[in-house]
């Protein structure tokens, strides 16, 4: 899909600035309310504090992750009700599976409580992306690990969308009774919600299309037997917009004044996609081509004026703060 050259009716981005560098895969990013940022680092098992001026803490490393491949401590999630219960949330690799789990955290890394056990592990596609709702209840996006079939298996937990509490049991409302919110996805990277309280998510595809999805309860997203816009549309929800893989391979994704943000890997660049009121896409404008090399998360800072970007590219990973103007 090509990008259009200006927005309109949007916010613009700035002059982005690199705050944090010479970090290894830096891949999840979520705020404290006093507005510094927890930043994890998928190989090296660490989870940094980094101030809005850049200054960088090591809290320390996550006990039991075994990062290999695109394994490791990967989605971090700051509760909701931090303020009195201090719990923080990571998504990460084990030895045999991938785990969801919680610690208290004021000075450190307290004792970490297991939320979430079992989900299928691989040298790629692990998702792994963690988010509150505006439900108050904790997503996670899981990938297949190269196994297709676990995408349609609704007891599998593998490419899935999971929804579950605060600690870790299947949500009220849930449609399966499960923690499955939704399934037949391929590898789910990128977790947001709108003003309105609609969801939505990225998803890597496999040679032809990357997704935008607006994620709806129970609904199947088509893979392995769709990629992209095909395939019957009672059985398989669409995607709102889709890409070259060249293009995106997209990660991390946030709304933020009037537009949904894609971060980009293999495209290498951020993507903005207006949003109307009624959730339908606009074209897609692409910024940063090939500036910061694959960026892997987006997040709007808590006073809603820039993002922050992490990156993805080796020994050299950090954060970038974009101001929307």
């Amino acid at each position: 899909m090509q990008p259009s050259s200006s927005p309109t009716g949007t916010a613009r981005p700035g002059e982005p600035r690199a705050i944090v560098k010479n970090r290894e895969v830096t891949w999840g990013l979520a705020f404290l309310p006093g507005g510094d940022a927890l930043v994890t680092e998928r190989e090296s098992a660490k989870l940094l504090r980094v101030t809005p001026k850049g200054r960088v803490t090591e809290i320390g490393k996550i006990p039991g992750v075994a990062a290999a491949g695109e394994g490791g401590l990967m989605g971090v999630a700051v509760s909701p009700d931090y303020e009195t219960d201090k719990f923080v949330y990571v998504y990460f690799t084990a030895r045999s599976d991938n785990r969801i789990a919680r610690f208290p955290h004021e000075d450190g890394i307290g004792k970490l409580q297991m939320l979430v056990t079992g989900i299928p592990k691989g040298d790629n596609h692990n998702g792994g992306r963690l988010a509150f709702g505006p439900d108050q209840m904790l997503y996670a996006s899981t990938g297949e690990t190269g196994r297709e079939r676990l995408s349609q298996d609704k007891k599998s937990l593998g490419g899935k969308i999971l929804r579950m509490t605060p600690t870790g049991d299947p949500a009220p409302g849930n449609p399966f009774g499960t923690l499955v919110w939704t399934y037949g996805h391929r590898n789910v990277q990128g977790l947001a919600w709108d003003p309105q309280g609609r969801m939505f998510a990225t998803e890597f595809g496999q040679d032809r299309f990357d997704e935008i999805n607006q994620i709806v309860k129970g609904r199947n997203y088509g893979w392995p037997e769709v990629e992209g816009m095909g395939g019957d549309e009672v059985r398989f929800k669409r995607p709102v917009l889709t890409w070259t893989p060249s293009e995106a391979s997209p990660s991390g994704l946030t709304y933020a004044q009037g537009s949904l943000w894609a971060a980009a890997l293999r495209g290498e660049r951020l993507w903005q996609v207006p949003l109307s009121r009624n959730g339908t896409a606009g074209r897609p404008m692409a910024h940063f081509k090939e500036r910061f090399g694959r960026i892997r998360e987006v997040v709007p800072a808590p006073d809603g004026k820039s993002l922050w970007l992490t990156t993805d590219n080796g020994d050299e990973d950090g954060v970038i703060v974009v101001p929307l103007t």
